[in-house]
């Protein structure tokens, strides 16, 4: 029964899209999880990793999610998004 959760798990994040957020005003790890708090408070958010080394955020997402909520997302936690790339 659990290889049927991981295979569906699997299953689903490969359909995802994936954002790469340059991320501007991050100084320590609580930044980081402020920002990843919000982003996966979006419905059809399955992921989000936010790295303070890098100043990116790496969020995967559905197609009910639009670019905007994920900017707005990282506004909300006090901080400016800038969108990089979308996959």
């Amino acid at each position: 029964m659990r290889y049927i959760f991981l295979i569906l798990a699997v299953f689903s994040l490969s359909f995802a899209k994936v954002a790469i957020i340059h991320v501007e005003g991050m100084t320590c790890p609580l930044c980081t999880m402020a920002i990843k708090k919000s982003l996966k408070q979006i419905d059809g958010v399955s992921k989000a990793k936010v790295r303070l080394n890098t100043k990116k955020a790496t969020v995967y997402f559905d197609d009910k999610v639009d670019k905007k909520q994920l900017l707005n997302a990282i506004k909300r936690a006090g901080y400016k998004g800038k969108i990089e790339s979308i996959k």
